[in-house]
């Protein structure tokens, strides 16, 4: 097989499985509702800025919409086919996020060749192994968070850095910082002084071009962002500003400083944990490659507020380093230490395989929300199908599945409204309620949708367990007479 065979081979693999994610879960969570939302308004209301969501509902801070119009510029064609077939909305979902996979593993793409052309193409091979048995990589890298849209600059970046393109490296990372995460410039900090120490760039000449990218940056996101937002904005500045300067992402939850290095990359990397750190070991040239991103995650380590997507950067770096000592140690496996030591890998891509499956079953049970509408619309529908029917969908059901890719046409509509007490909402008088209360005046319990709750170990099989328990709760008007002689599940 030659090399061409062999990268589309990756590439149909990497895609394929990055797919199977965004078909078995589309829907999306609080984190990612903002390129959600103004994904489908681009698509949908075009130049219309008076429909937009983020007008409504503007989030705790302004984010860029810089890369929700590329992503569906991308997906444009696509939606043109589906509203000529008159598809429902939440394949648009899907054709968004299978656009935002493309543009990400493209970028990864362009990495991994890197990678084979300085370690070798057997490398390349057990960075593709890794990538696949690890699970987060592949099922982020379709979720429209700033990290990801972030992640495609940044893979850019270590693709030109392996290449010897550093002042490219620099550039994308200066993209990435200003337009999609500010947070970046902990990583652009690390890199750009190792490369200043090790001589491969000059202050001056590196300091003139940073200086250009970033005014050009600068310009292209407040002439974008302050057209769409109405006013003058420049977005990740402003989140500079909330989570460092005023600290106020605690507000979200806090970890220990440790927590990246002993939670959020063991179970990101899986075997490639321990494996990356014997890569440095035994190949020096992977050495200069961790120093900065590991700085990375260090420095952010102290941010009290943590979660797992922050850091998912690193991880085509640590994978590479890894990707090195299971090369090394697949090529000595004939000798007889090199043959335990291969006995032991072996052991531990099964236990990430596992670990990979039970962490996409809990994630397909952990979008209730998504699943409640979908449910209620195949099973909701008047027989006439002429009166208008009203769904109020909670704060908490918002956040855990529901999108405007998730609504239909008329006879529905949606209320977001915040704030409503739960006495209050009879007197509304919506059609149907969506959220995560078990009982409201005036309003009878037509089904429940559960969601993952737990894992549970046992001594038998199956060693490992799901628990789900009751997540989102969809009530019926209960004066409304054709609802309350329908034959609905019922609650618990």
């Amino acid at each position: 097989m030659n090399l061409k065979s062999m990268n589309y081979g990756y590439d149909f693999i990497l895609g394929s499985i990055a797919a199977i994610y965004v078909f078995m879960v589309p829907y999306t969570k609080v984190e990612e509702s903002f390129n959600v939302q103004a994904m489908h308004d681009i698509l949908y209301h075009w130049h219309h800025l008076e429909n937009y969501d983020h007008l409504e509902f503007p989030g705790v801070v302004p984010r860029t919409f810089i890369g929700s119009i590329l992503v569906s510029i991308l997906a444009s064609p696509i939606m043109l086919v589906m509203n000529l077939l008159h598809m429902p909305k939440i394949y648009g979902l899907i054709a968004v996020r299978l656009a935002l996979g493309c543009i990400v593993l493209s970028t990864l793409r362009f990495f991994r060749i890197q990678v084979r052309n300085k370690f070798g193409h057997q490398v390349e091979a057990f960075f593709v192994i890794l990538t696949v048995l690890q699970f987060h990589f592949l099922f982020y890298c379709t979720r429209p968070l700033p990290n990801i849209l972030a992640l495609a600059a940044v893979n850019l970046a270590y693709g030109h850095w392996l290449k010897g393109n550093f002042y490219a490296t620099l550039n994308c990372l200066i993209f990435a910082t200003i337009i999609f995460r500010c947070d970046m410039v902990l990583l652009l900090g690390p890199l750009g002084l190792e490369l200043l120490l090790t001589k491969s760039i000059s202050l001056w000449k590196a300091f003139k071009c940073c200086i250009g990218t970033a005014i050009l940056c600068i310009g292209l996101t407040i002439l974008v962002d302050s057209v769409m937002w109405k006013k003058l904005v420049w977005p990740e500045f402003e989140v500079l500003w909330f989570n460092s300067v005023l600290n106020r992402s605690t507000e979200w939850g806090t970890h220990s400083f440790h927590w990246y290095f002993t939670s959020a990359l063991p179970r990101s990397l899986l075997a490639a944990y321990p494996l990356f750190v014997l890569g440095v070991v035994l190949d020096r040239r992977v050495l200069s490659f961790v120093i900065p991103v590991f700085s990375f995650v260090l420095l952010y380590s102290k941010l009290p507020h943590k979660e797992l997507r922050f850091i998912i950067s690193s991880v085509p770096i640590f994978n590479l380093s890894a990707a090195v000592a299971a090369n090394r140690i697949y090529m000595n496996r004939k000798k007889s230490f090199w043959k335990f030591i291969n006995i032991i890998l072996l052991g531990f891509l099964l236990i990430s395989l596992g670990c990979t499956v039970i962490t996409f079953m809990a994630s397909y049970e952990n979008y209730p929300s998504g699943n409640a509408l979908q449910y209620l619309h195949r099973f909701g529908n008047y027989a006439n199908n002429t009166e208008e029917q009203w769904v109020h969908i909670d704060p908490f059901s918002a956040m855990n599945g529901i999108s405007r890719f998730c609504e239909n046409d008329f006879p529905w509509r949606y209320s977001k409204e915040e704030g409503i007490p739960l006495k209050e909402l009879f007197k509304r008088n919506f059609t149907y309620l969506i959220n995560e209360h078990s009982a409201v005046d005036g309003y009878k319990c037509l089904f429940t949708i559960d969601g993952f709750s737990r894992i549970r170990l046992q001594t038998h099989f199956p060693p490992v367990i799901l628990v789900k328990e009751p997540k989102v709760y969809i009530h019926g008007n209960m004066e409304n007479k054709y609802l309350m002689h329908k034959n609905w599940p019922g609650c618990p």
